[in-house]
């Protein structure tokens, strides 16, 4: 099986899930462990995105996250091929950050 850029898949998740009750807060927080626990990798606070080797591996874990949904809240899920993840267009801002300053370093006797 040949690699390319047209093959390999990112998978997207969108989520909007409820967060009024303590039930609905736990549902929440158990989708994005299990999210997590399945490779998934957190892009924006709600967005969540896995790289796949092949359009097969995309199914396997789209069925998988199909199968955690919360009973409440909307989940939608996405692929897009690497040549087109590979045209995304990130933005932070129009204000220049200033760079964090390092940390203070730690001596052990």
């Amino acid at each position: 099986m040949e690699l390319n850029a047209y093959r390999i898949m990112w998978v997207f998740v969108f989520f909007d899930l409820p967060t009024e009750t303590k039930r609905d807060r736990k549902n929440a927080s158990n989708f994005r462990k299990r999210l997590l626990k399945d490779g998934f990798n957190m892009m924006q606070y709600s967005v969540y995105i896995r790289h796949c080797a092949s359009n097969e591996s995309a199914d396997v874990h789209e069925k998988r996250v199909s199968s955690f949904i919360p009973p409440k809240g909307k989940v939608s899920v996405l692929r897009v091929t690497d040549k087109q993840f590979g045209d995304i267009k990130n933005f932070w801002g129009k204000e220049e950050e200033p760079p964090q300053p390092p940390p203070l370093q730690l001596e052990l006797f």
